[in-house]
């Protein structure tokens, strides 16, 4: 028989049909949930202690481009212009395959250590397989769960040189990948495409019937200065080339008329709140698409700029869109509203559920059911910051912090317990992190 573990004794939020339980066990047979309920008998297990703690569903991170994490905090303080041109046009040019294998298993393994157990990466600077492969090679020895959305860089074109704009998706390397990474149960692959607004529109018809047929996410950046192709929504709607395939990054620009029509038509959106505040997109979606019944994933985006805690993704994308709507009742009303307009509970399923949703993974991840994937989160409830503990749902939103993060489990297996990742020896990791990102910055003037 499968080995099986036993989390006994906490409060389990599953975001699924079974709701909040104030006391309950989790049985967990090989990489599977198998039953949770109170008071379970089970023989052969590993029995784990987890009164006072509360257990969640794994955290997604909907989008992140984990090839920036030797780069932490250099872009801080840059506005997006500024990002592509120093970020894009500079520091990337001098990145190796080496380099993506350190920034993206670090940038895994602290996604992990902050209770992250799907990632999507959204790997756009690479400009060889081998560059794919390194990135690929780290999310694996991270041991994480992973998205791998094939991208491509974005240089400023050479003299001579087709711009990226004018560049079609590179379907023989996504097929590739595919190939090479068929069957594995932790990873899989999609496409970070340019879309309308950072393409021509030869390039978008082609990306975007390229994820069609290949069966993948073509996820795209939206927003963030005027678009190459300004009717090009309009003609990829036209040729009948959207659907749930298709991931809206930001989303920034599209006209109440266009948003309406793509959650009709089943396309995802993923928001990343913080990243788009500091940098100058604007505020996020999450309202907008409220009105429409649907709602966003969530993602760290920018290493470079910010965090990588999911929690406090949720956090700051509650407050802002709290405040919007605050505002807005104010200015129609003269007074403060009756009541929020969005729940913690909203906010903890965008970085659950909703960013399973996106990843067209909500049979396996991003809630806790018998049968589902065991990636699950152990918060411990007991700490000083936490306590006392009366709504855990808004104790996870609003309290909880890495700090608290105490155990992780990804498809069974225990990457984190006792807050300490499991099997891990870091020292030797972060050096070469500290050593990649010293060398990069270096070379583009940049060193401290």
């Amino acid at each position: 028989m499968a080995r099986q573990t036993l989390i006994r004794g906490a409060t389990v939020i599953t975001m699924d049909r079974q709701g909040d339980l104030p006391v309950a066990d989790v049985l967990v047979r090989g990489d599977t949930l198998l039953e949770i309920a109170p008071s379970l008998q089970v023989e052969d297990a590993e029995v784990v202690d987890a009164a006072g703690c509360i257990v969640i569903p794994g955290l997604v991170n909907a989008h992140m481009h984990t090839w920036q994490t030797a780069l932490r905090g250099v872009a801080a303080n840059w506005t997006l212009l500024e990002y592509f041109q120093k970020m894009h046009a500079g520091l990337a040019t001098v990145f190796t395959p080496a380099d993506l294998r350190i920034a993206t298993r670090m940038g895994a393994l602290n996604q992990l250590n902050c209770g992250t157990t799907t990632l999507a990466d959204w790997c756009h600077n690479n400009p060889t397989p081998a560059h794919n492969d390194a990135a690929i090679e780290g999310l694996r020895a991270s041991g994480i769960r992973a998205a791998f959305f094939h991208g491509t860089p974005k240089p400023d074109p050479k003299p001579g040189q087709v711009p990226f704009w004018e560049v079609p998706h590179p379907r023989a390397e996504v097929e590739r990948l595919l190939k090479a990474h068929q069957g594995d149960p932790l990873l899989t692959i999609h496409a970070a495409v340019l879309g309308p607004h950072y393409s021509t529109l030869p390039v978008a018809l082609h990306d975007f019937r390229m994820a069609r047929e290949l069966g993948i996410i073509a996820s795209l950046h939206q927003g963030g200065g005027p678009a190459r192709t300004p009717d090009g929504w309009e003609r990829l709607e036209q040729e009948g080339l959207l659907g749930p395939q298709i991931n809206i990054v930001h989303g920034h620009a599209l006209s109440d008329a266009q948003l309406e029509r793509f959650c009709a038509l089943g396309m995802s959106f993923s928001a990343a709140a913080e990243s788009e505040m500091s940098q100058g997109h604007g505020h996020p979606l999450t309202g907008r698409l409220r009105q429409f019944g649907r709602a966003p994933s969530l993602g760290v985006d920018l290493e470079s700029v910010l965090s990588g805690d999911m929690l406090t993704q949720a956090r700051v994308a509650l407050g802002i869109q709290r405040s919007l709507d605050n505002v807005a009742y104010r200015a129609e009303h003269g007074s403060i509203p009756p009541t929020s307009t969005i729940t913690t509970r909203e906010a903890l399923a965008w970085v659950t559920i909703e960013g399973a949703r996106m990843l067209q993974q909500q049979d396996r991840i991003g809630s806790l059911a018998a049968g589902k994937q065991a990636d699950l989160v152990v918060i411990r409830a007991s700490d000083l910051n936490m306590q006392p503990v009366h709504d855990a749902v808004s104790s996870v939103v609003f309290q909880a912090s890495l700090a608290n993060i105490d155990s992780v489990m990804v498809a069974g297996q225990w990457k984190k317990r006792g807050g300490k990742l499991v099997g891990v020896d870091l020292a030797p990791g972060l050096e070469e992190l500290r050593a990649s990102g010293r060398k990069i910055t270096a070379a583009l003037g940049l060193a401290p």
